[in-house]
């Protein structure tokens, strides 16, 4: 990973990280930050193709999937572990971290009143996805400390600096 994003807190290099409130945000920005840019392509290409709500989300999600396993998927195989086991490190890594984000920032976007009809141009549009990923950042944080105590998603990362 990204040393500027990952820090061993841990007692020894390769060992799980303390589940701490820093190394958890630093793990949920991680993800937040392959999420936003997958989600914010996608219904930027949806919407400025004009295709319905529906398949607009599902290109959103796939590459908010693409991009935050991507991430990972690269820093991991530039640390020297080979493609095959980099892919296995990203999807322990990140599937829950993505999956939580994804629905609570989809869920705040198709709650908001008027934000999936909204177009490019209105501030409703971006109001609501940003608002969608401060939400899911608030509630994927405290996910990630929870697997990170448990040697589980973002602590897996760790061992392959």
């Amino acid at each position: 990973m990204d040393h500027a994003l990952h820090h061993h807190t841990g007692p020894a290099h390769g060992a799980a990280p303390g589940a701490t409130w820093s190394t958890a945000v630093r793990a949920t920005l991680h993800c937040l930050l392959g999420c936003a840019v997958g989600e914010i392509l996608g219904m930027v290409i949806g919407t400025s193709l004009m295709w319905g709500n529906a398949p607009t989300m599902i290109l959103a999600i796939t590459l908010a999937f693409v991009f935050g396993y991507s991430f990972t998927l690269f820093a991991v195989v530039r640390a020297g572990v080979s493609p095959k086991a980099a892919v296995k490190v990203a999807l322990a890594a990140d599937t829950v971290s993505i999956a939580v984000m994804e629905l609570v920032d989809n869920g705040i976007i198709a709650l908001t009143p008027g934000a999936m009809d909204a177009h490019l141009s209105e501030g409703l549009f971006w109001y609501a996805l940003l608002g969608g990923f401060a939400v899911a950042f608030l509630v994927t944080t405290p996910v990630n400390k929870w697997m990170i105590g448990r040697g589980k998603g973002h602590a897996v990362v760790h061992a392959h600096h």
